[in-house]
């Protein structure tokens, strides 16, 4: 990981004005300013759901969760908040993400295959910084 002196802040035009993305060691962090103010109350996993929708396409890392080695098309996502635990110094959530996988055709009169696809992210959420790493949780 970079020196945080080092560490140099974007902002993602799909993203909201207060929201900062940093990307570090070809890893992108969102920050999740919302679901941290609103933890442990009932509001944390609508405004993760909200911050979640909000990032835009590419950002979540769906490409590693296609099944039959299409593209994901993360236009049209749809979150699910699966548990939230306290782990201290951060707040640790699995997520279900249901998108789009598209496959190219097979002959070339043949049109791109949509499928549906799911997989699920651990993501580890600094309460100070509001940082995330997230993952790919293995099948």
């Amino acid at each position: 990981m970079l020196k945080s002196e080092q560490r140099v802040w974007t902002n993602e035009a799909v993203l909201p004005d207060h929201q900062r993305v940093l990307h570090c060691d070809d890893r992108v962090m969102p920050k999740f300013i919302d679901a941290v103010r609103d933890w442990p109350t009932d509001a944390f996993a609508l405004s993760l759901k909200r911050e979640l929708m909000a990032l835009g396409n590419g950002v979540l890392p769906l490409e590693k969760g296609v099944a039959y080695g299409g593209v994901v098309d993360d236009s049209n996502l749809a979150v699910s908040i699966l548990r939230s635990t306290d782990a201290g110094s951060a707040i640790v959530v699995r997520v279900g993400v249901f998108f789009t996988e598209v496959i190219a055709g097979c002959n070339c009169d043949e049109d791109p295959l949509s499928i549906p696809a799911y997989c699920e992210l651990h993501i580890n959420i600094d309460k100070l910084s509001a940082e995330a790493d997230m993952t790919l949780v293995p099948d």
